[in-house]
């Protein structure tokens, strides 16, 4: 990588990084940021039904499709760096191979800040199983004893992006951030996704909603920024500070 400053978004299917963290993504791209995508699978068994119902459909023509719309989707974002591991889905098998693919990418990348998935989730194992790895390669890439040579990562922070049911995930954000500025960026890479349409609106409405919590956490009436849509992100790690604010 270059001298930039980078980011790493750990995603487990092919549209994830899409809904969750897309604002995000297009925000820090256009700060200057690298961000690479690695999307573990392409979601291609459980999340491709509008796929699978057109006749003739196989395996390899629903993950070529998806891919394609992950492609697509980056490209809205800015993003010129994302990565397909073809691990499978439903379930995402997460093995040592895996973890070794991963920390390579995690020590080339050397992110300033990963992203993945909430630690729990009901719905689907495949996300919470995303993110318990994520945090085991992290680990992993700040031993000195895994493959000497490489460049050790240093500390980077896990932000946990929204989950679909928040309420039974256990996610708790505390950092939301503005992403006003991309928003039409993260609509057109939403629109890319079609094999799940049924998602546009609803992640719409997400973004809206967390709008309104950055004005409210902001000041509120008393003087908040102005923010029609956010995202929010639930911290792994603490913060080091020089200055409370």
């Amino acid at each position: 990588m270059s001298g930039n400053k980078t980011a790493l978004v750990i995603s487990a299917h092919a549209a994830d990084f899409v809904w969750r963290a897309g604002g995000a993504i297009a925000l820090h791209q256009g700060k200057g940021y690298e961000v690479t995508v690695a999307c573990l699978s392409f979601g291609e068994r459980g999340e491709s039904a509008k796929l699978w119902k057109q006749g003739g459909m196989t395996l390899d023509r629903v993950k070529q499709a998806r891919k394609e719309e992950a492609q697509n989707a980056a490209a809205a974002l800015g993003v010129t760096d994302i990565r397909f591991l073809d691990l499978g889905d439903y379930p995402l098998r997460l093995d040592r191979g895996a973890q070794d693919q991963m920390v390579d990418i995690i020590r080339e990348v050397q992110p300033n800040w990963m992203m993945s998935h909430s630690r729990w989730d009901p719905y689907n194992t495949d996300h919470m199983n995303t993110t318990q790895f994520a945090l085991e390669c992290r680990m992993i890439a700040q031993a000195w004893g895994h493959n000497p040579g490489q460049k050790v990562l240093g500390a980077p922070q896990l932000y946990l992006f929204e989950p679909h049911q928040t309420e039974q995930m256990g996610w708790k954000p505390n950092v939301f951030l503005d992403i006003t500025p991309v928003w039409e960026k993260k609509r057109a890479a939403i629109e890319c996704m079609q094999g799940q349409e049924h998602l546009w609106n609803f992640y719409t409405n997400v973004a809206e909603n967390r709008g309104n919590h950055f004005r409210r956490n902001s000041g509120g009436m008393a003087g908040g920024r102005k923010a029609e849509y956010a995202e929010g992100f639930e911290m792994i790690f603490p913060q080091t500070v020089d200055e409370l604010v």
